[in-house]
């Protein structure tokens, strides 16, 4: 099983920017998709934004524009920057990662079957 470490979070007012970091013990195999998701209080578990082994990459659509993830295989780790922060993304932001063909090829943030979580990072907006 692949562990997977958030870091980054804090409080920031709107408007300011953050990035969030999510290190991997490994990577299982070549072929995945890695992402992000986040939990605000009473509120169902939303995807963010997803990136593939290749690549690719998707954003939903409230954080388009303003969030980019993006990857370094040579440190195992996932990154989320996200600019002009609004109260709205306010959540606890958790990273996840599915080292098989089907989260290749099916990797966007609606997705939900991924096989590992990590334990998440608080991200704090004020107006």
């Amino acid at each position: 099983q692949v562990q997977l470490v958030e870091s980054g979070g804090g409080s920031v007012q709107a408007g300011g920017s953050l990035r969030l970091s999510c290190t991997a013990s490994t990577y299982a195999t070549s072929i995945y998709c890695m992402g992000w998701f986040r939990q605000a209080p009473g509120k169902e578990r939303e995807g963010v934004a997803t990136i593939n082994s290749r690549g690719m990459t998707n954003y939903a659509d409230s954080v388009k524009g303003r969030f980019t993830i993006s990857q370094d295989n040579d440190k195992n780790t996932l990154y989320l920057q996200m600019n002009s922060l609004k109260p709205d993304d306010t959540a606890m932001y958790y990273c996840a990662a599915d080292f098989s063909t089907s989260a290749f090829w099916n990797c966007w943030p609606g997705r939900r079957d991924f096989g590992d979580w990590g334990q998440g990072t608080q991200v704090t907006v004020s107006s």
